[in-house]
This record gives structure tokens, C-alpha cells and sequence, in this order.
């Protein structure tokens, strides 16, 4: 058995990367407005009225992690919200209509 699985088993746990000083997940609203910004350069994006509420719709989503991230996908919402082609991941029923 490897050295991370026995600290593991033997109770002593990693905290996860939110939760561990040493990383930082979280995006300054400066740089989100970039990678927004870079994403739709290349792609179709969503007016202004639409992308707003579809943040609004995530940002009460209990999916949603660090004020950025969907826990179902992965990606940066902001990002996502964005582009026209983009659904809501949400399981089973997507929560943008």
C-alpha cells in the first residue's frame, strides 16, 4: 500500500483544495471578466439580459462551488452562462429554460 493511502486509512485527511490555504481556486472577478471576455471572442454569447439571468439562476443553485464553479461540470459558470450553446448540467432537469 502506498504512502498516501496509509496516511488516508490511518485517519490523517488532506483538506481538499478549497479548503487548503497552499491553493487558491478562487478567480478575481478581474480575471473571470477575462476569460469571459476571451470566450466569447470565438464563439456565439448570449445578450447581456440573458447572461444575467442565467448567473442569477446559478448563483442559487446549491451546485454551485467558490462563487465560480458548477459542481456537475466542472466549469467556470460565468463562462458557461455566456456562450449560446452552453445548457445548464444540472441533473435531470435543467435549470436554465
Amino acid at each position: 500500500m502506498d504512502s498516501s493511502v496509509q496516511s488516508r486509512s490511518a485517519g490523517k485527511r488532506e483538506p481538499c483544495k478549497g479548503c487548503n490555504d497552499q491553493y487558491d481556486v478562487k478567480i478575481s472577478e478581474a480575471k473571470m471578466d477575462r476569460l469571459v471576455e476571451l470566450a466569447s471572442r470565438s464563439r456565439p454569447a448570449v445578450e447581456d439580459a440573458e447572461y444575467n439571468r442565467r448567473l442569477s439562476t446559478c448563483s442559487n443553485c446549491p451546485g454551485l462551488q467558490y462563487g465560480t464553479t458548477c459542481r456537475y461540470c466542472g466549469c467556470l459558470v460565468q463562462v458557461r452562462a455566456k456562450l449560446v450553446e452552453s445548457t445548464c448540467p444540472f441533473p435531470y432537469e435543467p435549470r436554465w429554460t
